[in-house]
């Protein structure tokens, strides 16, 4: 992935009790590093459900909150996503299913497997 610009995950909150930022950061930034921007925020750890609830079948949520036209703007200017951001971003419906293309995924080129005679190293 080339680009100067990531869209990434900033954390936030206490200990086991995760919430991130989802920002607009340089490259090379640490990873709570000022932002350039902060376009929404995610809650990995879905709210408690009740028993009522719990009976009648309801999945607990992540909770994403995101600002689609800032995160459509960076998307449009190369802002690289990394893979859990793009996660986020194709359940939202910002990003392809198959982003990113096939085409711009590198490719790897195999190896030939080389018979050694097991004589010349004993």
């Amino acid at each position: 992935m080339k680009g100067l610009v990531r869209i990434r995950l900033a954390r936030m909150g206490r200990k086991r009790q995760p919430v991130y930022n989802i920002v607009v950061i340089n490259k090379k930034t640490a990873r709570d590093g000022k932002p350039i921007e902060v376009i929404g925020t995610y809650n990995p750890i879905p709210n408690a459900l009740t028993p009522q609830q719990k009976e009648d079948g309801f999945i607990p949520i992540k909770e994403v909150n995101l600002d689609f036209q800032r995160s459509k703007y960076w998307i449009s200017v190369g802002a690289q996503p990394t893979e859990t951001v793009s996660k986020l971003l194709k359940k939202a419906g910002i990003l392809y299913n198959d982003w990113p293309l096939p085409s711009k995924v590198p490719i790897v080129k195999e190896r030939k497997e080389i018979l050694l005679d097991e004589k010349k190293f004993a």
